[in-house]
């Protein structure tokens, strides 16, 4: 009764919504999947155990964010990058540690993860690379949170430029070939790459075959099966 009720709510939330820009947690992304998101393709919807899993772990980076609080080093929250024609994104924190600036990242996850997390994920030290760059600020910290026993780890991070103008020049690419309706080449680790097993277009990847394709001539064989 509850269960169904709970489920349906948080099933009701997902709606494919075609994106228009990119997010700083795009960067270093796959090309393919995001391609696939500016052209809202249908997608496998997630489950809600998994949604519900997600909001599990913003309460509790929310409450990592109000000790911070209570710690008295919070110079912002939640605070968006300067107006880009590319990207947007918002940290979650930056904070004054010994009089110096640092922009703090929340992640949290389960144990297994957890436990063998023995460096930054680079997924994570791309998108605080862009955090740096855009506020001008030359270290990052990430944070990561155990999502079952509360554990804590963490990693300095130095600002890159090399990496993060990198970054936004694969990202600049792209939006060309998104722009040409072309479809990107897959990442070199498909099938197996971390991306690929939890991507929402595995199967319409599939489909599309390994390098780049027409994105319209493409479309209609995929309006066929949808």
């Amino acid at each position: 009764m509850l269960k169904e009720l709970i489920d349906k709510f948080y099933l009701e939330k997902q709606k494919d919504k075609e994106q228009h820009h990119f997010y700083i947690t795009d960067a270093g992304k796959c090309g393919r999947a995001i391609f696939f998101k500016f052209k809202n393709v249908p997608r496998e919807k997630m489950d809600a155990r998994v949604l519900r899993m997600f909001d599990h772990g913003d309460y509790i980076q929310m409450q990592i964010l109000n000790i911070l609080f209570g710690l008295g080093i919070v110079r912002a929250s939640e605070v968006n990058i300067p107006p880009h024609e590319l990207i947007s994104g918002r940290a979650d924190a930056i904070v004054t540690l010994n009089n110096e600036l640092y922009v703090v990242d929340f992640k949290s996850m389960n144990s297994l993860v957890f436990k063998n997390l023995n460096q930054p994920k680079k997924e994570n030290v791309d998108q605080i690379q862009l955090y740096l760059h855009f506020f001008k600020i030359s270290k990052g910290l990430l944070l990561y949170i155990n999502k079952d026993t509360s554990e804590l780890k963490e990693f300095l991070i130095n600002y890159n430029p090399a990496i993060a103008q990198s970054l936004l020049r694969d990202l600049k690419i792209l939006k060309t070939k998104i722009d040409a309706n072309i479809v990107p080449q897959r990442i070199p680790g498909y099938p197996d790459d971390w991306q690929c097993q939890y991507c929402q277009f595995f199967e319409i990847c599939g489909m599309t075959g390994g390098g780049e394709v027409n994105w319209e001539e493409f479309k209609k064989k995929i309006e066929k099966k949808f």
